[in-house]
């Protein structure tokens, strides 16, 4: 079943196959997100080269500084939600120029607001991290890797306007070669300022946050000038400043709002599930469990950072096949066929099953120790990790499904509902299950992420439900 060409002469990514269609385009952002979500697994690696208890304390930082990192950057680049839905419509409906009118206002957008929030990010995060984090050495190290971080939260935007733009026309691959350089840089200026190698000074946690900052924007420069190359120039117009207007911004802020709303929900919610993980710290005296020279280290907020770390690049793959569904469904309603948006939905589900049943296997059963061991050096994080690891391993196909749905609905425009869910699962399941299992029963870590999967559950099964309801096919954007 094949569909008519757009009017910039390129087929539209729909046609063929249906598991052939989905594995194109998610294969190069299945790579591209795992390359840029390894920045931050970069951090979780070399942080644990560093001496005792500097690595346990850095590693602990990691998950709220990367929280509230997304709380801003994350909420602010859910306008590639609204992005990518709209140009992939303008794209199937064959109206090239208004998808690059898209890609304008958006990043436009990105760059005001990026601006705006990295302001707001400095004035408040010395009061949050205050809030969220109850050891001191781990609230030093997250201050000195936000520091830095926190200027990328503009470049984190406009890179998914401009992801989200090229995405909805179907080539994927650009954020994946940008990805790939960022990541390969952001290794480099790790090894030079984590450990200040040849003449580098030597930063530490510091180093970490310096050289993702330095790295986001260099992966945004190659964003732009993909965008700026002849071919995208000319056909969409994407630095036509004439072009901006209210009503399109409005229009793909529409959309993102929601999607935003979620984010931070997903952030807040995660915020105060690492605070209940440093409450179980504070409560059992983890953090007191001596090391050389009777230093301490924060056991169960270290182990739950290698959780997250490790599992962050399977969710990162289970969106990049999501992102890639939300394409094929929003071209497919555009092309006036959502029996085919339908299709693409449930194929991609199936994929997912098959792919991250492998990897959920792989993780959570057969090399779980050895995946916990390459990222820490502290057999009291790895053995505190174990258990929960083994646990999330084993919810990795469900994790997909639910991943894989959220991101179709996403693309047909049903981002409000989407919105909803997450603040109700989050605040009335995930945060009070997991203070009443982990802290009230005194299950400890595994009854926190024990709250995690029940969260996984009925988000699965809230979207197979919805999505299998298909009202969503009548949304026009």
């Amino acid at each position: 079943m094949h569909l008519p060409s757009s009017s910039s002469g390129a087929n539209l990514v729909t046609t063929g196959s249906p598991s052939r269609a989905v594995l194109k385009l998610a294969t190069p952002t299945v790579l591209a997100m795992l390359a840029q979500s390894a920045v931050n697994e970069i951090d979780v690696i070399f942080l644990s080269r560093l001496p005792f208890p500097e690595s346990s304390n850095g590693q602990a930082a990691l998950l709220p500084s990367l929280i509230l990192l997304w709380l801003y950057g994350g909420s602010l680049s859910a306008i590639s939600v609204g992005t990518q839905a709209i140009a992939a419509r303008r794209f199937a409906e064959k109206r090239d120029a208004e998808a690059g009118a898209v890609l304008a206002n958006s990043w436009v957008f990105s760059l005001v607001a990026g601006i705006v929030f990295t302001i707001l990010g400095y004035l408040s995060i010395p009061h949050v991290i205050g809030v969220l984090i109850q050891v001191e050495e781990v609230r030093e190290a997250a201050r000195s890797y936000l520091n830095w971080r926190l200027l990328g939260i503009t470049s984190m935007a406009m890179t998914f306007s401009f992801k989200a733009f090229f995405d909805g026309i179907g080539r994927t691959y650009v954020h994946m070669v940008s990805s790939i350089v960022m990541n390969i840089v952001n290794v480099v200026l790790c090894i030079l300022f984590i450990f200040g190698y040849w003449g580098a000074p030597r930063m530490g946690v510091a180093g970490a946050g310096f050289a993702a900052f330095v790295s986001t924007w260099i992966g945004l420069a190659i964003m732009i000038g993909w965008a700026f190359s002849k071919r995208y120039r000319t056909t969409y117009q994407p630095f036509a400043l004439g072009r901006l207007s209210r009503k399109v911004t409005w229009d793909v802020l529409r959309l993102s709002i929601p999607s935003a709303v979620a984010t931070v929900a997903v952030m807040s919610g995660f915020a105060l599930f690492a605070m209940i993980v440093s409450r179980l710290d504070a409560l059992t005296h983890a953090e007191s469990v001596a090391g050389p020279g009777g230093r301490s280290e924060a056991v169960n907020s270290a182990a739950t950072m290698l959780i997250v770390g490790i599992l962050k690049l399977t969710f990162t793959a289970c969106l990049a096949f999501g992102t890639s569904t939300a394409t094929l469904v929003s071209q497919s309603l555009g092309a006036g066929r959502p029996d085919l948006a339908t299709r693409f939905g449930w194929v991609s589900v199936r994929l997912g099953l098959i792919v991250f049943g492998v990897v959920g296997l792989l993780e959570g059963v057969l090399f779980t120790r050895g995946l916990l061991s390459i990222v820490t050096q502290s057999p009291a994080v790895l053995e505190a990790a174990l258990g929960p690891m083994r646990l999330m391993g084993i919810m990795t196909p469900m994790i997909a499904v639910g991943m894989i749905l959220t991101q179709a609905l996403f693309g047909a425009g049903n981002t409000r509902f989407v919105m909803l869910v997450e603040l109700c699962l989050h605040f009335l399941c995930l945060v009070p299950l997991a203070w009443f299992l982990g802290i009230t029963l005194g299950l400890g870590l595994w009854g926190i992420w024990g709250a995690a999967a029940v969260y996984v559950v009925l988000l699965t099964a809230i979207m197979l439900w919805k999505f299998n309801s298909g009202d969503w096919k009548a949304i026009r954007i």
